[in-house]
């Protein structure tokens, strides 16, 4: 019993006649900091590669396929959208896009200060959410939006999130993306669109399955006017210049 006890514990030989203790926290350390530095990687490969090719969908958008049977989404480059439409967004979504580095402070202290009851995500962590990751509110989804933003903020342009938002996002169901928005609702190009109607489209942004931006609401009109300001304002101050030619 001594001897298989003693065998047990034997050190182990390396190549050279060298015996070493086999170390289990020193060897799981190491191979975890292979396994982090790996994921770190392939995060830069993800983000670097939307820098240039565009997205060919999401999840989001493979679900809604499956649930649906189909969605519709043409990608168009923000040469094609009319500039009244990115300054809507921004408006309607993160007056502030141009000024921070992914995160909202100002914005997530008064969602802080409001009890939760307002949201504080900017449209950066939203192309995050949608390009990369699942749609619930878990903690582990939020810890990963969070560790992605600032490297798309690092690697891409501004005018390449916001590139990334206006074709990605859902203005009604099975409808992505402002291409198939813009005809969808008013039968026109994006590049054709209209401040109020590029104000209407904005305005359906955090709720498109239940808000119609071609039969708006009392709600949807009032906002949308709020937004059609909102746009002129950002144009006007400066805030707009980071994704403006």
């Amino acid at each position: 019993m001594a001897k298989q006890a003693s065998r047990k514990t034997e050190p182990q030989v390396t190549r050279g006649g060298a015996r070493r203790r086999v170390r289990p926290v020193r060897f799981v350390l190491r191979w975890s900091l292979r396994g982090l530095l790996a994921l770190v990687v392939l995060a830069l490969l993800a983000i670097g590669g939307y820098a240039v090719f565009n997205p060919p969908t999401t999840p989001y958008m493979m679900q809604e396929a499956r649930r649906l049977g189909g969605i519709t989404q043409d990608w168009t480059p923000m040469e094609e959208i009319a500039p009244v439409m990115a300054r809507s967004v921004v408006a309607a979504e993160d007056a502030n896009f141009c000024n921070h580095w992914g995160f909202d402070m100002e914005a997530i202290r008064k969602a802080l200060a409001s009890g939760g009851r307002r949201g504080a995500s900017t449209i950066s962590q939203q192309v995050v959410k949608n390009v990369y990751l699942w749609q619930d509110r878990s903690w582990l989804r939020k810890a990963l939006e969070a560790v992605l933003t600032p490297g798309v903020e690092a690697i891409w342009s501004k005018r390449r999130i916001l590139e990334v938002y206006l074709n990605v996002a859902e203005f009604d169901e099975g409808v992505f993306g402002v291409d198939a928005a813009a005809r969808h609702y008013f039968g026109v190009s994006p590049a054709d669109l209209s401040g109020t109607q590029a104000a209407r489209l904005a305005a359906i942004l955090p709720d498109p399955k239940d808000r119609s931006a071609a039969d708006p609401s009392g709600f949807v009109q009032r906002r949308a006017a709020s937004i059609r300001d909102g746009a002129a304002t950002i144009r006007a101050d400066g805030r707009a210049a980071c994704f403006e030619d």
